[in-house]
């Protein structure tokens, strides 16, 4: 099931599925997004692969853990995450506003752009 999420309910959302496996943000930017803002990773692990490359790489992700996926402001990680729902990932999530958002809710540090 695909849910909405902002980046101050992640770690709620991620505890509601704990039994699942630990948190997976996916980060779907392209790399020089990375380099520009990136989020660090406290209480979940980070995978970063490009939206593009999503569907070539699938076999990289775990299908039994969450999954929340990662954009600029949440439409490239909205598709993503519908992607992975369609693929039979049962738990994922898109963190609408993406990176911007999380500059503002959840570390002040991270660069917007």
């Amino acid at each position: 099931m695909l849910t909405q999420i902002t980046p101050a309910q992640l770690s709620d959302w991620a505890a509601q599925h704990a039994s699942t496996g630990p948190l997976i943000v996916l980060d779907v930017r392209e790399p020089w997004e990375l380099q520009t803002a990136s989020v660090k990773p406290v209480g979940f692990e980070l995978v970063t692969i490009p939206m593009q490359g999503v569907p070539a790489r699938l076999s990289e992700l775990d299908r039994t853990r969450p999954v929340a996926c990662l954009c600029h402001h949440g439409s490239r990680s909205m598709q993503v995450a519908s992607f992975l729902v369609q693929q039979g990932f049962e738990h994922v999530a898109n963190i609408a506003g993406g990176i911007h958002a999380w500059s503002s809710q959840v570390d002040a540090s991270v660069p917007t752009y």
